[in-house]
């Protein structure tokens, strides 16, 4: 098993430009924690969730099929649904944007069931400064590529951040596969 999977333009320029205009058009909400707890400390950014927008079912298809592609070379991990909205996430400068080290495995019901995150990085590099999404897959920090359209998987008890956006703001596509309990 592989700690890490990249995906080199897993989704088109044209493609992360249609996702964010889908974020812009629809009212972003101040991104919480696990049950909905909110600590802008933690984590500050907006969300749009896809479920929740017409005609966005074309990105959870690209996104399963890389999902499957990846576990199928790099993990081999039991998955058996996805039971959660993919999520665009807008880290802006002037709230200087962020998310603090953490797993994606929670207390929640669907968050403790979550056993690989997918993250697609939207925004084009040159559009923001800081924003780093940085990965301990072991005890080494490794720094995600910013190429537009790069995928990065990895398991979701894997400690990961996006350091504070100091200039323009980052934009990226997450989605998490469920299955049972690793073991």
């Amino acid at each position: 098993m592989r700690s890490l999977h990249l995906v080199p333009d897993a989704f088109s320029s044209e493609d992360c430009d249609r996702l964010v205009a889908i974020a812009q058009e629809n009212s972003l909400s101040d991104a919480g924690l696990v049950k909905g707890q909110t600590a802008h400390s933690i984590r500050r950014a907006e969300l749009c969730w896809l479920d929740e927008v017409e005609g966005a079912g074309w990105a959870m298809d690209q996104l399963v099929r890389i999902v499957a592609a990846a576990n199928r070379e790099s993990f081999g991990f039991d998955l058996t649904e996805f039971g959660e909205s993919p999520q665009i996430a807008r880290y802006g400068a002037e709230r200087e944007g962020h998310f603090d080290w953490h797993s994606d495995i929670g207390a929640g019901h669907w968050a403790a069931q979550r056993k690989l995150t997918i993250v697609v990085q939207l925004s084009d590099p040159a559009d923001y400064a800081g924003g780093a999404l940085e990965l301990r897959p072991d005890s080494n920090v490794f720094v995600s590529p910013l190429q537009r359209g790069m995928a990065v998987l990895f398991p979701s008890f894997c400690l990961h951040r996006v350091t504070p956006v100091t200039a323009g703001e980052r934009w990226s596509l997450t989605l998490w596969a469920h299955g049972p309990a690793f073991r």
